[in-house]
């Protein structure tokens, strides 16, 4: 079965882009987000290092460390779940493809799968981007709940996630992969557009 991947960071289009693809080319999106806490508590339950540290986290001790650790830590939750998102798409079936969309698709990880380059691409957002994004989000204050500091820990969090940006950007210029970087100008139609002929998408 054909499985496309779209990874990148968070706020950048991703599963706006996804969700509508999915729908237009008959595919079966799967998001791993919505499947993302089970996936940490699996991690943690087996012992992985990452998971099982951030569950057993207050939101004070987490969003209050420096970003470069949170990054740090991010991407090797990623490593220390993808296993178990692998399993999940082998057990889905749909008889057009798959695609898939999530941060835990790192290229780092799609290379070591030997994922063909026209099967992922990346999206990130500028933090500029990502930032007025996040600010309109009514459900951010309840991540934050129980931090000293709300302001500190969102700056912690855009930063974190630029460097996370970051990273992914600099493994698909390293590994070969596509990356698109989102500002907030390009139409999601172009967007859209761009990703189906990437995959090579067909009615």
């Amino acid at each position: 079965m054909t499985v496309y991947f779209i990874g990148g960071s968070p706020c950048s289009g991703k599963s706006t882009v996804a969700q509508v693809l999915s729908d237009q080319y008959h595919l079966r999106y799967f998001k791993v987000d919505d499947h993302l806490e089970k996936y940490m508590q699996m991690a943690a339950a087996a012992g992985k290092k990452c998971c099982k540290a951030v569950e057993q986290m207050t939101p004070e001790q987490n969003w209050m460390r420096k970003p470069e650790k949170q990054c740090e830590e991010e991407l090797k939750i990623y490593e220390e779940i993808f296993p178990y998102i692998l399993a999940d798409l082998e057990k889905t079936e749909c008889e057009h493809g798959i695609l898939t969309e999530g941060a835990a698709y790192l290229p780092s990880l799609m290379k070591a799968c030997a994922i063909p380059v026209n099967r992922y691409l990346s999206i990130t957002p500028t933090k500029e981007f990502q930032v007025s994004h996040y600010r309109q989000r009514e459900w951010v204050p309840y991540v934050l709940e129980g931090c000293s500091d709300k302001e500190k820990a969102f700056e912690n969090w855009m930063e974190r996630d630029a460097l996370f940006a970051k990273a992914v950007q600099q493994q698909c210029l390293h590994l070969g992969y596509s990356s698109l970087i989102n500002n907030g100008t390009m139409p999601v139609e172009d967007m859209m557009a761009h990703i189906a002929t990437h995959f090579h998408l067909q009615l």
